[in-house]
């Protein structure tokens, strides 16, 4: 049976975390108003509980769900099993909260009327994101 490990992250809206877990590869994820069961890789029951889950039929078959429980200062922590640490550690976190930042940057940009002038990822690995607004 692995341990939880819970990792503090910057991340609080729960919509733009499901964009940046489907920029990183997945798809499935559910997102619930309550925070909801996770199970080990057994498929059985764990005390851990979050409201945003990739469950672990999306990961891998010895997987166990990893889940993103929002905290008292309403941000979420990622709940990542022992086990599964060893793929979803800190350089995917990272991966994780990049996407985030750039979902956020292309919301901000619809709402207050910016187009997408350029979006690239250079040789480096960095993005570099180019909005225009006509007035």
């Amino acid at each position: 049976m692995s341990h939880f490990t819970r990792v503090r992250t910057a991340l609080r809206d729960p919509d733009l975390l499901v964009q940046a877990l489907a920029s990183v590869g997945f798809s499935t994820v559910e997102t619930h108003d309550t925070p909801q069961t996770l199970y080990g890789y057994r498929g059985d029951a764990r005390p851990e509980r979050a409201e945003v889950i990739i469950r672990r039929a999306h990961i891998g078959r010895l997987s166990n769900d990893i889940g993103f429980r929002r905290s008292d200062d309403n941000t979420f922590e990622a709940v990542i099993s022992e086990y599964d640490r060893s793929r979803y550690d800190q350089p995917w976190l990272t991966g994780v909260a990049r996407a985030y930042g750039h979902a956020a940057a292309l919301r901000y940009a619809e709402d207050n009327g910016y187009e997408v002038d350029s979006d690239v990822i250079e040789e480096s690995g960095q993005r570099r994101l180019v909005l225009r607004r006509y007035t």
